[in-house]
């Protein structure tokens, strides 16, 4: 067993962590100054994170063992086995993140790290060599959905921090790879078997399958929630556009609320608010304008969303319904045998996470998405934001392409980086909207 990391009152991971937790309560705070029910419900999501941050804090003043994993390798391991957990690959995605992403993105480039690769492997990159993420007790790295992925993991290895030394495991994804292969899904479950065993090598920290029955019977009640919310958005007109659930509901369910009863009541709180819009028909778009439905197909831009899409909404009545990883294609795991328990936690982090369940194996993943999207959310147009970093998603641009024309809706790529604004300027990104929407007949 490797002992848990000697504190250190200066460890710039740790203080960076401090500052997130204090500026997320800080946020958490105005909620009792905010009148409209929708920001309020969006800003509680601040409470989840910075309870995420100080259990990370907790754990590292007091000398306790805690663990870097990720959204698709079974993180309610972790509650189980009663180890704080964070997302290991969660900095740019971070609002303290984001403030200091152009610069963290230059120094990455000048660190040697090349342009194209994509960004948010290069910002994490930087952040575990400069010791700007707490060292763990052990590491769960994960080897996929792209092949930049395993960069990371190469750096922790040889880093000049002290990131080297910590000790890692990669579940392995299956190597042979359908949706819904029953072998690829007994496979990957035995990998998590690995990784639980693992954990308790280096953590000391045993597995509790009780409370891991306990932890997933909660994130259930996530999930079936968050199909009704995706339910409920089907309807016309849309009554939210991006500022509202999809990305969010993805990082409650998945990273920074798993198996928390607090985040089980703002996924009901979310749902019942939405069905009074329905309800009363009340839509995103002003009134007057044609609603224009759109699928943001990937990860939302991180530095301008909130520039730009009210610009979309307020200028040509397009609100996005739907994006990747707001798009709900979970099932509820089936807590009733320890074999199910694992068989579930596999299916969950294969087949049912997105761009996960889209960028490994065949195009097949991508296609049905499209058609389920597009078919039950009655889209207008598709956008492939571009990313420069998704290369496996350029792979099938012409299949993504071919699809929607043979659904009859209209498909936009755009070719820009999610996290630098820089790549394609806000400017640029609207002026290729408007000649779209000027040449679809929309304008």
């Amino acid at each position: 067993m490797t002992e848990a990391a000697e504190v250190k009152i200066d460890d710039p991971g740790i203080q960076r962590f401090r500052e997130e937790r204090d500026q997320f309560t800080n946020l958490g705070a105005m909620i009792g100054l905010i009148d409209d029910p929708e920001v309020k419900l969006n800003v509680r999501i601040t409470a989840f994170v910075a309870k995420a941050r100080q259990k990370i804090v907790d754990a590292y003043e007091q000398g306790r063992p805690f663990i870097a994993n990720n959204y698709c390798t079974a993180p309610e391991l972790g509650l189980a086995m009663d180890l704080p957990w964070f997302m290991l690959f969660d900095a740019p995605f971070t609002l303290m993140g984001r403030q200091s992403l152009h610069e963290v993105i230059d120094e990455s480039v000048a660190m040697g790290l090349g342009s194209d690769l994509c960004t948010a492997i290069r910002t994490n990159i930087y952040y575990v060599e400069k010791n700007l993420v707490p060292v763990p007790t052990a590491a769960v790295g994960f080897v996929f959905p792209c092949d930049g992925m395993p960069m990371l993991h190469q750096v922790m290895g040889h880093s000049s921090s002290s990131w080297r030394d910590v000790p890692l495991i990669c579940p392995d994804p299956a190597p042979y790879f359908a949706d819904g292969n029953i072998e690829s899904i007994d496979y990957f479950a035995n990998e998590l078997r690995k990784t639980a065993a693992f954990l308790t090598e280096h953590t000391g920290n045993k597995l509790d399958m009780d409370k891991l029955k306990e932890v997933i019977d909660e994130s259930n009640k996530h999930y079936e929630l968050w199909q009704e919310y995706n339910d409920l958005r089907r309807a016309v007109p849309a009554p939210h556009g991006h500022s509202m659930g999809g990305q969010t509901c993805y990082s409650m369910a998945q990273i920074f609320g798993v198996g928390d009863p607090d985040v089980t009541t703002w996924f009901q709180d979310l749902v019942d608010l939405t069905e009074e819009k329905v309800a009363a028909g009340k839509g995103v778009i002003p009134e007057g304008k044609k609603e224009i439905r759109l699928f943001w197909f990937d990860l939302n831009p991180t530095t301008f969303a909130d520039q730009f899409m009210p610009w979309l909404e307020e200028e040509y009545g397009a609100v996005m319904v739907m994006d990747m990883l707001g798009y709900h294609d979970y099932t509820t795991i089936d807590t009733s045998s320890e074999e199910e328990i694992w068989r579930g936690l596999a299916k969950r982090g294969l087949f049912d996470t997105p761009m996960v369940r889209q960028s490994i194996g065949t195009a097949d993943g991508f296609v049905k998405d499209l058609h389920r999207v597009v078919e039950d959310f009655k889209i207008d147009v598709v956008i492939w934001p571009g990313h420069m970093g998704h290369k496996e998603m350029l792979g099938t641009y012409g299949i993504m392409r071919e699809a929607c024309r043979e659904l009859g809706v209209h498909f936009f790529d755009i070719r820009m980086d999610i996290w630098d604004d820089r790549y394609t300027p806000i400017d640029q990104v609207k002026d290729k909207f408007t000649r779209f929407f000027e040449a679809a007949g929309y304008a």
